[in-house]
């Protein structure tokens, strides 16, 4: 009785503390409201900082849905991902989210990390308390009772997966290169500084990318690896759930910190940054963490086209243009373009380089890329200095076109002199070339330090240019040493390389700083031979989708021409095999309200839209504001091949102000082609209700030109609220080579390409090798709304420059062609009276 008298007092009392903390936290929502009376401030003050609340409510929500989501699927995989569940894609962890089908499980290894997690934990909470809390207390007078006041990784279950491995042996005989796709998540720790009464912390971490590793060089002897090498490729993806004080950076606008966090980790662990680990003693470790460059990319930004409008007025009803500018990235590096005011076809002219060569951006954007291959000898430097001195850049940028680059490998100092008071220094080193600086790591202490940095500079004239080294303790006030070293030094040296010690000036008797230097022309091949992917410029009217025109120049050899000349072409079996997928977006009804406000009490709408992507291409309706039942009534057409796998994904977001919310679903190719056609209302996958009213249809094609009145008298009847017109064909086009073109103005044999074009649709070919007789051996396909008004025009250029002539072919002329199929050689216009060009033209 006792017992259960004890019991009740502690349940009593347990319901007594919920009350009164549920009566203190409305008091402290309704107490800003009091404040504002009190202090005559206007209601606007309340409703912003609602809103804040609000806004900051939502986005730490989400991160927290999406981190229990991850947590939940990490411990119960093989149940989330065949069990039926309404969950977003954005809610998904990277390895459900992602296929990689070259990519190879190691769940042995996940079973070892998990295994040996608990134990990594105890490893980082010692680390962190014992070692990083005294240099933070060290820090400032203010932080005198900082502390960790929770380390915890999470449990084994909860372990870094790793979720799988790509080995590369191919490349190097000396080294493996292994891609790590790798998750972590469900970090907790927590700061305290209990002078200010400051808590802080972070409860929820999720990091996911591909590592690299690397394992070189291979060596003889235990532990078979010289060091390891890793970084991330790309950027990783992180995702940051704060507590305390922190909870501040969740607040729209504010949530800087994540990206600063990146910031940091990308500094020192995304390409070119690397962190290498040496196992063996006497490794270059310099050289391994910034190996020589295989060659150097240079970009030639040149101009843009149809570029969309921006600046419009009156809600749009007033079209204005745009004021472009362009930013190329790679790695950690960056490049931004001046801006052009008011143009939709604005011409940068402008040239940047960079060591590797990343992904090309992506809209319509005319670019040049020239591989730069590195010579190790300076037998060719007056060519390439005398050919730069030729290149006329037309641009704001005024730096000329490098002709070599420098690679300074910093190893060590010794016997440097002491400051005063007989201190030993804290030596860093600053390296100049012309206008460019680069600043080593400090070493503390010592007077003898081993920094083990690589620097790279790019070189204009290395015949007038200096290698200037500044050896400086730490504040950059006094100066322990300093180097000078012409870098017409370098070109009398063995393959451009000086490795040794140097005698410093300005220093001690026997100071002497040791440093690898090495030098590389660069070397543009006269020979372009690299192709050019034939991109559309509308793959369909009005689907917003721009392309990439871009040319690679690199070395290599020309090819003699075929000396026949054959009367017919040759195309491959799979030429004119492709099909027309025509798509209607109808409707949709019974949508979820997404826009819900103070945290769902009060529902909304939604404002949906739809992405459809397939063929390579993505097609986006527009937003309709505010309708749970929205109707489209838009059409989309897009050429694809029979090929089995294919799907069309169909993804129905709702328009935020931050992120989109996203519903879904997926229909396979070759259900459709079997169907020929479909009218049907489709169920969301992601959602509890919902659906979406579709058509589409899998178009045969017929060589028959009497059904073609037909197919106009239907298209005059339709009319969709995408202004798109639905095609009466497909012309299908064989490009495979041409005769006598005429010779460059220098007299030499053109670089040729061809460009097709109908209507607002082009494509180019790749460029040939340097003949008056190229070869291409490329097909295209274009749709075809009205043959009767429609002209095919060819267009041949040496290196998208000069013109080498054209030719135009009518499609209604095709249709008094037997089954409707052109086969012959075409007279060029504007070129030599022997110029033709060979092509095949299938009109279905």
């Amino acid at each position: 009785e006792d017992a259960g008298s004890a019991v009740s007092a502690e349940t009593a009392g347990q319901h007594a503390v919920s009350v009164l903390l549920a009566f203190g936290k409305c008091l402290g929502a309704l107490l800003p409201v009091y404040l504002a009376g009190y202090f005559g401030l206007s209601l606007s003050f309340v409703v912003i900082g609602l809103m804040v609340y609000l806004g900051w409510r939502q986005h730490r929500d989400g991160k927290q849905a999406r981190l229990n989501t991850a947590m939940y699927a990490q411990e119960n995989e093989q149940d989330f991902t065949t069990g039926r569940l309404y969950r977003s894609r954005r809610d998904l962890p990277a390895w459900l989210q992602v296929n990689f089908p070259d990519v190879e499980k190691v769940e042995w290894l996940n079973k070892i990390l998990q295994q040996a997690w608990p134990f990594v934990g105890q490893y980082l909470e010692k680390l962190l308390v014992e070692t990083i809390a005294p240099t933070i207390r060290g820090t400032s007078p203010h932080l005198q009772t900082f502390s960790f006041t929770k380390v915890d990784l999470g449990d084994k279950l909860q372990a870094m997966k790793v979720v799988g491995v790509k080995a590369h042996t191919e490349h190097d005989k000396r080294q493996v290169l292994l891609d790590l796709y790798i998750y972590a998540g469900n970090v907790e720790i927590n700061v305290e500084v209990k002078k200010y009464f400051c808590k802080a912390g972070v409860k929820g971490i999720q990091l996911h990318g591909k590592l690299r590793v690397i394992l070189e060089p291979l060596i003889g002897d235990v532990p078979l690896v010289g060091a390891i090498t890793m970084f991330f490729i790309r950027r990783p993806k992180l995702d940051i759930n704060w507590t305390g004080l922190t909870n501040l950076l969740d607040i729209p606008g504010v949530a800087v910190s994540d990206t600063m966090v990146m910031d940091a980790i990308a500094s020192f662990l995304v390409l070119p940054n690397r962190l290498t680990v040496p196992l063996v003693a006497d490794l270059h470790v310099a050289q391994l963490r910034s190996p020589l460059p295989r060659g150097i990319v240079r970009i030639h930004l040149l101009e843009a086209e149809n570029l969309a409008p921006k600046d419009n007025f009156m809600k749009g009803m007033i079209a204005g243009k745009s004021d472009p500018y362009a930013v190329l990235r790679v790695g950690t590096q960056a490049f931004t373009s001046h801006h052009v005011d008011n143009n939709l076809n604005p011409q940068w002219r402008e040239m940047y380089e960079w060591f590797t060569l990343k992904d090309a951006p992506s809209g319509k954007v005319h670019l040049r890329l020239e591989w730069l291959s590195l010579l190790p000898s300076a037998e060719r430097l007056t060519e390439v200095l005398q050919r730069n001195q030729n290149i006329t850049v037309s641009s704001k940028t005024a730096d000329p076109p490098s002709a070599a680059i420098l690679t300074v490998y910093l190893d060590r100092a010794q016997y440097l002199p002491m400051k005063k008071g007989n201190k030993d220094p804290s030596p860093m080193v600053q390296l100049s070339v012309q206008d460019t600086t680069k600043e080593s790591r400090t070493t503390y202490g010592t007077n003898n330090p081993v920094w083990e940095d690589a620097f790279t500079f790019f070189i204009q004239d290395p015949r007038k240019q200096d290698l200037d080294i500044q050896v400086k303790d730490d504040d950059r006030s006094l100066t322990l040493g300093t180097l000078s070293i012409p870098l017409s030094r370098l070109l009398s040296s063995a393959e451009l390389n000086m490795d040794q010690w140097f005698q410093l000036d300005s220093s001690g008797p026997a100071s002497r700083i040791s440093l690898n230097v090495i030098m590389r022309v660069l070397w543009l091949n006269e020979e372009p031979t690299s192709p050019v992917s034939p991109e559309p410029s509308s793959p369909f009217p009005g689907d917003g989708e721009d392309g990439v025109i871009s040319e690679i120049t690199t070395g290599g050899a020309s090819v003699s021409p075929t000396p026949t000349r054959p009367e017919k072409t040759s195309p491959d079996s799979s030429f004119a095999t492709e099909g027309v997928l025509r798509i209607h977006l109808v409707e949709a009804q019974n949508l979820v309200a997404k826009d819900n406000f103070m945290g769902g009490m009060v529902k909304g709408k939604s404002d949906p839209y739809v992405k459809i992507r397939v063929g390579g291409l993505t097609f986006k309706s527009r937003v309709i504001k505010e309708n749970l039942n929205p109707v489209w009534n838009e059409l989309y057409e897009v050429i694809l091949t029979t090929l089995p796998g294919q799907e069309v994904q169909f993804d129905l977001y709702d328009k935020d102000v931050d992120q989109d919310d996203f519903l879904g679903f997926k229909l396979s190719l070759s259900d459709l082609i079997s169907a020929q056609y479909t009218d049907q209302w489709y169920t969301l996958n992601d959602v509890e209700k919902g659906r979406v009213h579709m058509k589409m249809e899998w178009l045969p094609k017929v060589s028959d030109p009497s059904r073609l009145e037909q197919i106009m008298r239907y298209q005059s009847q339709q009319s969709y609220a995408n202004k798109a017109v639905p095609s009466a064909a497909i012309l299908f086009v064989y490009v495979e080579r041409a005769h006598g073109l005429p010779l460059k103005k220098s007299g030499k044999e053109p670089v040729a390409g061809a460009e097709l074009s109908i209507k607002n649709t082009s494509y180019r070919t790749k460029l040939a090798d340097r003949s008056t007789s190229p070869c291409w051996d490329e097909t295209f396909s274009f749709l075809i709304h009205d043959p009767s008004d429609e002209m095919l025009t060819i267009r041949l250029f040496h290196s998208w420059g000069q013109p080498l002539g054209a030719v135009v072919v009518a499609v209604k002329e095709m249709l008094a062609e037997p089954e409707l199929v052109l086969d012959r050689w075409l007279t060029l216009d504007g070129a030599l009276p022997e110029s033709q060009i060979l092509i095949r033209a299938e009109l279905r």
